[in-house]
């Protein structure tokens, strides 16, 4: 996995966002942005992952100037528009459905559920000068992590600045 300290990869992946396919540059999201929050899962529709995402949806992160979130799965942009919609995911998600951007965070996952070259569920957050700042993977996909990776990221965030609000993933929500 990434570390603290690293410089984070770039990327330019197809992503959903805002209801239309289009290509998601990392490198405009950490120009514009104090932050940009990765969080990664192998496919869409996980419970604990949609469960993480819903959580960070509720908790304004995507409502920011100074922060940007970005979803990343190892599902098609089709499985993407789906998720979106039904979950009201107001953020893009990357399709990274060979696991490229997966692998270039060493966040690959050798395999999951018959799925291989998938990303692991993780959160990484980097800040305008492409150092991460924080990273953090649960061990599994399924995994209850309390506080999960989401949450954990908010103390990162705020020794940056930002005065965000600690996203309350609720694991029983109607994932």
């Amino acid at each position: 996995m990434i570390d603290v300290g690293d410089t984070a990869p770039d990327f330019i992946a197809p992503a959903v966002a805002g209801g239309t396919a289009t290509e998601l540059e990392l490198f405009r999201l950490v120009e514009a942005h104090e932050a940009v929050v990765l969080a990664f899962a192998p496919a869409t529709f996980v419970p604990t992952c949609t469960a993480a995402f819903a959580a960070v949806r509720d908790a304004g992160w995507r409502d920011r100037d100074d922060l940007a979130v970005v979803a990343l799965t190892g599902d098609s942009l089709y499985a993407g528009f789906a998720y979106a919609d039904r979950f009201g995911l107001p953020f893009p998600i990357v399709s990274d459905f060979h696991g490229g951007v997966a692998a270039s965070y060493d966040l690959l996952a050798e395999s999951w559920e018959g799925h291989s070259e998938i990303p692991r569920r993780a959160t990484v957050v980097i800040d305008g000068g492409w150092t991460v700042r924080f990273a953090d993977a649960a061990a599994a996909a399924l995994d209850r992590a309390d506080p999960s990776p989401v949450r954990n990221a908010t103390a990162a965030l705020r020794e940056m600045g930002l005065d965000v609000d600690r996203p309350r993933v609720d694991y029983d929500g109607a994932w």
